[in-house]
């Protein structure tokens, strides 16, 4: 029996899931690692198969209406979406004991035996974003107003043991995911993310790690001791790192977080300065330069996120419009920019492509 541990990421993130890779193949070289593709395959881009044991791609799934259903989720959001649709595909498979989810921005720094122990009998892993709670105001703002907002457990990881339990978890979770993935926080929503809050009330057997060297971050900086360096090793409240994550980095959001957390930690900056040395380069990965399948109508023309809105919620032109990729003549494109911003102006004010 196996442990399957899976990541999603479109073809343009594939450089930061190498670097996922690495590290588990590094720790774990017993873990067979599966990529998600929320995304089409691409003939420019090669899947080393030294890193990745096998990819699955949104259009294998066992999605009902699975195209018009992409249709509806931005990039991040079918990211997010096909989660649930991958761990039920890998839980049926007869050889697989246990399968774990980590988000490709992540990195495994020692080995996570006590981690896999917590599956040997739970059925259900998790997370949480902060594990004691914040004693400065800003921290509390920041860090646990944020968690309110965005779901109490980080779903960059979740380990799932193959059981009843566990796949009617997995069942639960995608059918929720199936119509509700959306980045809508007003509306009470987070992608696949907020609804695992539920998970510790409606399942049996759910282990909460409050284990402070696991699922690192930002938001957890103001309360975990980080020492050590790349050439020695990273520790958290002196055991070894296990895994952090490198969430916003791109975006530069993850070095003010972590300037603001963690103000003069030596440490926290060596990490930081460690992944971007890492990732100096992946502009410069062909990976990088392939679009996202999905971002476009047929004609090439950019999707904005209010059209796919407008889509999700009304069911007539979900019927009228059975393909809506379709940009040929009287199409799902054609009634966007003629119908569209007269009956949903909201959706049509901001220019927003995903």
């Amino acid at each position: 029996m196996k442990t399957v541990v899976f990541t999603s990421a479109a073809v343009n993130y594939l450089p930061k899931v190498r670097l996922l890779c690495e590290s588990l193949r590094k720790f774990h070289p017993e873990f067979e690692i599966v990529l998600a593709l929320p995304d089409r395959r691409s003939a420019e881009v090669a899947f080393d198969p030294a890193l990745i044991d096998e990819v699955i791609a949104v259009e294998d799934l066992d999605i009902p209406d699975r195209r018009r259903w992409i249709f509806f989720h931005a990039i991040v959001e079918l990211a997010t979406a096909i989660k649930p649709f991958v761990l039920k595909t890998l839980l049926a498979r007869p050889d697989v004991e246990r399968v774990i989810y980590f988000d490709p921005d992540m990195v495994l720094f020692s080995r996570l035996d006590d981690l896999l122990e917590t599956l040997d009998t739970g059925s259900v892993a998790l997370t949480p974003h902060q594990i004691v709670p914040e004693t400065g105001m800003e921290a509390i703002k920041d860090n646990e107003i944020c968690s309110l907002k965005h779901g109490i457990f980080n779903l960059g990881f979740v380990g799932v043991r193959a059981n009843d339990e566990g796949k009617r978890f997995a069942a639960w979770w995608a059918d929720r995911i199936y119509h509700y993935c959306v980045a809508d926080i007003p509306g009470g929503l987070f992608t696949d993310q907020k609804w695992v809050d539920f998970a510790p009330v409606f399942f049996e057997d759910v282990r909460i790690l409050k284990e402070p060297r696991f699922n690192v971050a930002t938001w957890n900086l103001t309360t975990r001791k980080l020492a050590g360096s790349a050439d020695e090793g990273f520790t958290v409240d002196g055991k070894p790192l296990g895994f952090y994550h490198f969430t916003g980095f791109d975006s530069g959001a993850h070095q003010v977080m972590a300037s603001k957390n963690a103000p003069g930690n030596a440490s926290v900056q060596a990490l930081v300065d460690w992944y971007r040395e890492k990732t100096r380069f992946d502009d410069q990965d062909p990976a990088s330069k392939v679009r996202w399948a999905f971002g476009s109508y047929d004609d090439g023309t950019p999707i904005p996120v209010g059209h796919r809105r407008v889509y999700r919620e009304r069911v007539d032109l979900q019927a009228a419009y059975p393909d809506p990729f379709d940009a040929h003549g009287q199409s799902l494109l054609y009634w966007m920019r003629h119908q569209g911003p007269i009956e949903f102006p909201e959706h049509f004010e901001k220019k927003a492509v995903g």
